[in-house]
């Protein structure tokens, strides 16, 4: 595996510090409500939880954004809600959790995704989603350019794409068009419905489930693994392409032809939610300080091997990646 040398690392993390990076994508309140189960309704055959306590976590985009702000970045998201309370709630997550919500655009027409959970006896037994996949508006759209162009010393821009609508072929284009002329990097997670749109990307990070259905293939093989990545670079005209493979690690692939595979670091699995997030943000925040791809990828795994040995949706911090990293190499 790549070396990481302890001085390299804390210089590499102390220029984080400060960096703006923009998110744009789909954007999500998760609503937990936690209680005990003692006994089955006599309505139907379901449990029935008394209520102890609700709160509520940012999700979907705004997961990158929480991870970007736990390392030292100023994160500035952009992304479509409702002009309703659950708005207004996930506003006030945003400014809690050091996230500029500027970009917010609040679509009349449109309602808040929110994704709600109940959790009984520590165990989730239900989730509701209310949501509108409706495409975004012109309008919206228009917002969002204008409002990234605005932006000051402006470090890289991140698509993070859920399929739910916010993310359309213009706002694409544009944006791309945009970084490039200003020599931003621009980092994509990718989902079905624009996935070979990302074209003149810096990195394209799509996961196995992904990468197999965005391009019609089977991945039975790390050959067949590299081969899909050859086929994006060249599709993508992406400058690196990362295919992530849960429990088998990372491929990086480089314009160069590199090619490296990334075992994972993670000893013992607990849920692997909000992996991607995590790595897609130290990734971005790592490039930014001036590492090298193949540093930013390593690190990057490592934080994802954090992430899934703690259960449910967490972001790592700096000095949890430094422990993490150089106790990996005791």
């Amino acid at each position: 595996m790549f070396n990481i040398d302890a001085n390299r690392l804390n210089n590499l993390l102390g220029n984080i510090n400060g960096q703006k990076i923009a998110v744009i994508g789909d954007i999500m309140l998760d609503r937990y409500f936690w209680g005990n189960v003692t006994r089955v309704s006599p309505e139907a055959p379901v449990p029935v939880v008394d209520i102890e306590s609700e709160t509520f976590h940012l999700g979907g985009a705004a997961n990158v954004a929480k991870n970007l702000s736990s390392l030292g970045i100023t994160p500035v998201l952009f992304g479509l809600i409702g002009n309703d309370e659950p708005g207004d709630i996930f506003i006030n997550e945003c400014n809690n959790c050091g996230i500029v919500a500027d970009g917010l655009f609040k679509e009349n027409e449109r309602i808040t995704t929110v994704k709600t959970r109940v959790i009984g006896n520590n165990q989730q037994l239900l989730r509701l989603d209310s949501e509108i996949r409706r495409k975004i508006s012109k309008e919206a759209e228009t917002f969002i350019i204008n409002k990234l162009k605005k932006i000051q010393d402006l470090r890289a821009v991140i698509f993070e794409d859920y399929d739910k609508g916010t993310i359309s072929q213009f706002l694409i284009e544009n944006v791309v068009e945009f970084a490039n002329k200003n020599n931003i990097p621009v980092l994509v997670d990718p989902k079905f419905d624009n996935f070979l749109r990302y074209k003149n990307v810096t990195l394209f990070k799509p996961n196995k489930k992904e990468t197999m259905q965005g391009l019609g293939v089977e991945l039975n093989s790390m050959e067949d693994v590299i081969n899909a990545g050859k086929k994006l670079l060249n599709l993508l005209n992406a400058e690196y392409i990362l295919i992530t493979l849960g429990k088998d690690g990372m491929v990086l692939l480089e314009k160069n032809g590199d090619i490296s595979a990334i075992p994972t670091v993670a000893k013992k699995i607990a849920d692997v939610s909000g992996a991607g997030d995590t790595a897609i943000a130290v990734f971005a925040a790592l490039l930014t300080s001036g590492a090298e791809c193949k540093e930013a990828s390593v690190i990057a795994n490592f934080a994802s091997g954090f992430v899934c040995e703690k259960p449910g949706i967490v972001a790592i911090n700096q000095l949890q990646l430094k422990e993490t990293i150089l106790n990996q190499k005791k």
